[in-house]
């Protein structure tokens, strides 16, 4: 994973499961000019086989920063048919114009937390990548300074947001959410990513 550039700060967090040597969850973060690619990937299942999903479609979206995130996802459906499959959600931030459009599919979480505004969720479509893929529907949302995109896998209890308090450093929420809300029976792992816009 890139080190993150301004105007972001990130951390992450993450498990497998308790007695497997991989992980099937996988964070990625590329950025390329102005847009930075968030994204988390929940292979199938656990164990080396979800391992290998995930990092099949790691490498794709490694090398896609700057492309439209539904076709980011369809070049991962097409690469994983030969995988268990993957659930996935991306979020291209854009610092040229302070904004974000994210989609999803599969099992996955993703929110965005502002001060003073109340908390959006993206809304993954119901498939799994390399095996079935449904229409997608990118949404794009404006950010402001200190908006905190939270991108979770299906190892961390989707009522993690319900009592979120985005304070702290990204690396300190990753930490929390997963030590307070991870699921002791599948691998698990938080994106935290934080916006911090300079004012032009």
């Amino acid at each position: 994973m890139a080190d993150a550039p301004s105007p972001l700060e990130w951390g992450v967090a993450m498990r497998p499961l308790s007695g497997e040597t991989e992980s099937g969850d996988k964070a990625v973060l590329e950025s390329s000019a102005d847009v930075t690619l968030a994204a988390v990937i929940d292979g199938l299942g656990h164990g080396p086989e979800a391992a290998t999903a995930a990092r099949v479609a790691a490498e794709i979206l490694e090398a896609g920063t700057g492309q439209e995130v539904g076709a980011l996802i369809e070049r991962c459906h097409r690469a994983l048919k030969q995988t268990r499959g993957a659930s996935i959600s991306i979020a291209a931030i854009d610092a040229g114009d302070n904004s974000m459009t994210w989609v999803a599919i599969g099992n996955v979480e993703g929110r965005l937390v502002e001060r003073q505004w109340p908390t959006r969720s993206i809304f993954p479509a119901a498939g799994v990548a390399g095996v079935e893929l449904p229409q997608l529907r990118p949404e794009t949302l404006d950010l402001r300074r200190g908006s905190t995109l939270i991108l979770a896998t299906d190892g961390v209890q989707s009522g993690f947001s319900d009592s979120l308090a985005a304070s702290g450093s990204p690396q300190q929420v990753a930490d929390r959410i997963l030590g307070e809300h991870g699921r002791s029976t599948d691998d698990a792992l938080v994106l935290v990513v934080r916006y911090l816009r300079v004012a032009k």
